[in-house]
């Protein structure tokens, strides 16, 4: 098969129903639609090959998974770490700090006004495609948004 008809890479199931489901590229946003659906549900990302159905290749299948698991979104009770706070304490009002977790994952700072805090959050649970892609993209299962008046923090777990 050619580069056009096969394509590795790591998928975040964006849909999925009975009779097929639709796989996002998690580094280039290209959509693949399957045929059919294989078992997969949405919110789980899969790290394998898809191929497109000969002959008209306009849908897809999925030929190999080497890795799969399923992604968990979650507004957090806890507040920010010490960590997170001092990230957004050395930022401006609605800047964003991006840094590297030991081990897996990473951490989203965001510092917003005190009386944003809440839409602010409301808009980054939103997001939720947004969110399984990047953890999908960074091979983690869980992510977590914490917040307190000014800080949101996004982390991005094992």
């Amino acid at each position: 098969m050619t580069d056009e008809t096969e394509k590795t890479g790591t998928f975040l199931v964006t849909a999925a129903d009975e009779g097929s489901a639709v796989l996002t590229d998690v580094d280039d946003g290209q959509v693949h639609t399957l045929a059919d659906n294989p078992g997969v549900d949405a919110g789980e990302a899969i790290e394998g090959t898809v191929a497109a159905e000969p002959p008209l290749e306009v849908a897809w299948r999925l030929v190999d998974v080497d890795d799969r698991w399923t992604i968990s979104v979650e507004e957090s009770d806890e507040s920010p770490t010490t960590h997170e706070r001092d990230l957004a304490a050395e930022q401006g009002i609605g800047e964003m700090t991006r840094r590297e977790r030991a081990g897996i994952g990473e951490i989203h700072v965001l510092t917003v006004t005190e009386e944003e805090t809440d839409a602010a959050v409301a808009d980054v649970l939103d997001d939720d495609e947004g969110l399984r892609s990047r953890a999908a993209r960074l091979g983690v299962e869980r992510v977590v948004v914490r917040s307190e008046p000014g800080v949101v923090s996004v982390r991005y777990l094992p």
